[in-house]
């Protein structure tokens, strides 16, 4: 019987090297594919040229695994479905995330298309998730599992995919923890198994955010405005959903000028580094930012009150069900556990369905609601859907 073929988005780290040779021990007819998505050496920091190190890194591994390699160059499509998309919601006040629309747009579309028209009955990649399928009278329902190794479990960069895409995604190494995924590279003398996981931008490498949205976002010098925590005390607490779903709109005359900035739009809620603003008691952290007044509004302290907000929400055509069959939400409420943020721990939250869009109000109010950022929804290990937060 012909083998069933499966392309390895090798990356050049150790995790997409361990899922290539576990699906070589399944027996499948495996091959590695390297995706080139950023080549512009002037937003790099110092000297590095990441993309060249890691393909060649990827080569070595498919080398020394005996599978055929190739490398395909991606970066026209990262640049207009991930970069451009990036400058405009910078410059719109808001903060993407560019790891959840990586896998969306590239990994999970523009990769599995290639894939495919290679022959591929599927992708694989090195992510820390798990797949089952439910069995229906509909067919095949494909449920989106989080990893065994709670520490690295990457679910929530994969919140936007589909059935679609995920009936042809295998997750090799899902259901191991990163220690036992060293241990077989290392056993096996691959030149990733100690290799540090990569930081900064998707694909791109050690990138200065800054650095890079100034490529196209114009420093502009604007105030940074303190708001007391006293500020607050006079203010009712929001009791309807749509009240605690908004940010608290400031003035100017809320506060007091303590310095300046060189664009609000480089600022993101929670923020704490990068304000040069010393001498106050406690830390100041970013709780707003005006893109159109160009100010940054901040408080002090992480428990201060301009941080936190019960509930967010997220637009109608944002809302995506990676359980279709789930999207029907019974009466106008369910329960379920969500997360605004890759790592955060679960939280208890109720999605509420209303005309105007798909509420998540939270049982504990929550720091640094940001919008442009993803919050994603589970019951139990699986995670169901995820939205834009508005």
């Amino acid at each position: 019987m012909k083998k069933k073929r499966v392309i390895v988005g090798l990356s050049g780290g150790v995790d997409s090297s361990v899922a290539a040779h576990l699906l070589i021990q399944q027996d499948y007819e495996v091959i590695g594919l390297f995706m080139k998505n950023w080549h512009d050496e002037s937003v790099t920091l110092s000297n590095q040229c990441p993309w060249l190190e890691d393909s060649n890194d990827a080569m070595l591994v498919a080398e020394k695994l005996g599978i055929p390699f190739q490398t395909v160059d991606l970066s026209a499509e990262y640049k207009e479905r991930i970069v451009d998309y990036m400058f405009d919601e910078y410059a719109a006040g808001r903060t993407p995330n560019p790891d959840v629309l990586c896998n969306r747009e590239i990994k999970f579309d523009v990769f599995l298309k290639i894939a495919l028209s290679l022959g591929a009955d599927y992708v694989a990649t090195g992510h820390y998730c798990q797949k089952e399928t439910l069995s229906t009278e509909n067919g095949s329902v494909y449920r989106l599992m989080s990893g065994a190794d709670g520490n690295k479990d990457q679910s929530y960069f994969l919140c936007q995919l589909t059935q679609e895409q995920l009936a042809k995604t295998l997750f090799p190494i899902g259901h191991l923890q990163k220690a036992e995924v060293r241990e077989i590279a290392r056993k096996l003398n691959l030149v990733t198994a100690e290799k540090k996981d990569s930081q900064g931008l998707c694909f791109i490498g050690k990138v200065s955010l800054p650095d890079f949205l100034q490529q196209q976002l114009q420093p502009k010098t604007g105030d940074i405005i303190e708001i007391p925590e006293y500020f607050y005390a006079s203010r009712a607490p929001a009791q309807s959903l749509i009240a605690q779903s908004k940010k608290t709109t400031y003035q100017t005359s809320d506060g007091k000028i303590v310095g300046t900035h060189q664009g609000a739009h480089f600022f993101t809620i929670g923020q704490r580094k990068g304000l040069a603003v010393g001498g106050t008691p406690e830390p100041l952290f970013v709780i707003d930012t005006d893109v159109t007044k160009n100010v940054v509004y901040v408080g002090q302290g992480k428990d201060h009150p301009g941080l936190y907000r019960k509930a967010l929400k997220v637009k109608t055509d944002e809302v995506h069900w990676v359980r279709e069959d789930l999207r029907h939400i019974e009466g106008t409420e369910m329960k379920v556990m969500a997360r605004i943020r890759y790592r955060q721990p679960l939280q208890k939250a109720r999605l509420i369905l209303q005309a105007d869009g798909l509420y998540v109000q939270f049982d504990q109010p929550q720091s640094a609601i940001t919008s442009g950022q993803f919050v994603a929804w589970y019951e139990d290990e699986e995670l169901l859907g995820s939205g834009v937060i508005a």
